[in-house]
């Protein structure tokens, strides 16, 4: 059997398969009233763990979360009235036309936020360059330095050559520096997330040598330990590498690499509690991070 290749399966309209205030996210984007998340459905990879997989690989039920452009702009200003710190527009890559045009919507409507991109990097540069002045906040995934891994694991080709692109163009917009509010909120910058992963998949050194010597050294890092097996890599044999969780030796090896690296910027979640916060239910629209609202420490700050 063969596996097939991503598609985003999405069309005119946007999916919106949850808006809510999250709590799990940095610190910085948290804060105390949590980040104002659009959760749009469907998505451009495959990932076999994908711990949103019950909206992000569902094409065929989230039709029924098509929204209007209109009414996507009225979320974000919702979600301004409710306090939330931010707008962030999660895996928007396959709507990022109809993002755009909301967000111009809403600041016509006195929107005031800060706006997050946070995506799996596997995005077109010419897109992100028409994005430029309208997104505050970079928020990208590097999910491997291998591209066979990834078509292996998300299904897609030339993942590590075009993520790379995606976030060289990130970097040039937004450069090194995080700029925080008085209340140490994020309100401009890059964050590239790194999740571990169990067997070394991502090859996480090589992605962080990588952005040091590309980027720089400065460069924000958000080190994740949240992995555990869901979807495929919990019931496929095929994807047995990833059928659990990272031992305390690799997520510590992995911190290790930063001090190595010289890399100081950015967060890192705490080992012995993160894989048990992030598990979404999105079968609870209004609220599918029901653990994360008393968990608002996750994420330790590496700045130094």
């Amino acid at each position: 059997m063969k596996d097939e290749i991503a598609a985003c399966y999405s069309g005119r309209l946007p999916i919106v398969s949850s808006y809510t205030a999250h709590f799990g996210e940095e610190p910085c984007l948290s804060g105390t009233r949590g980040a104002g998340n659009i959760f749009f459905g469907n998505c451009n990879l495959r990932c076999v763990y994908c711990q949103n997989y019950q909206i992000s690989q569902t094409w065929k039920t989230q039709r029924k979360n098509e929204i209007t452009v209109e009414r996507l702009a009225e979320m974000m200003l919702e979600l301004e009235q409710r306090g939330c710190h931010n707008i962030g527009f999660v895996s928007p890559t396959h709507f990022a036309p109809q993002m755009a045009r909301a967000i111009l919507l809403a600041t016509e409507q006195g929107l005031d936020l800060p706006v997050v991109y946070n995506t799996n990097a596997y995005d077109s540069v010419e897109v992100l360059t028409l994005l430029e002045g309208l997104v505050d906040i970079y928020l990208p995934d590097l999910k491997y330095a291998d591209s066979a891994a990834g078509f292996t694991y998300s299904k897609v080709r030339d993942y590590a050559h075009f993520a790379r692109l995606a976030i060289k163009e990130m970097h040039r917009q937004m450069g090194s520096e995080l700029v925080f509010d008085d209340a140490g909120l994020l309100q401009r910058g890059l964050l590239i997330r790194l999740l571990v992963l169990p067997n070394d998949i991502a090859d996480l050194e090589a992605n962080l040598r990588w952005i040091r010597d590309e980027l720089s050294a400065k460069t924000a890092i958000s080190l994740m330990a949240q992995y555990y097996a869901t979807n495929k890599a919990a019931t496929d044999e095929r994807y047995i590498l990833l059928s659990r969780r990272i031992s305390e030796g690799e997520w510590f090896e992995a911190v290790s690499l930063l001090d190595d690296l010289g890399m100081e910027e950015g967060f890192m979640q705490e080992y012995e509690s993160a894989s048990h916060y992030y598990r979404p239910d999105f079968e609870d629209k209004d609220n599918p991070f029901k653990d994360v609202r008393d968990f608002e420490k996750g994420r330790q700050r590496r700045e130094r």
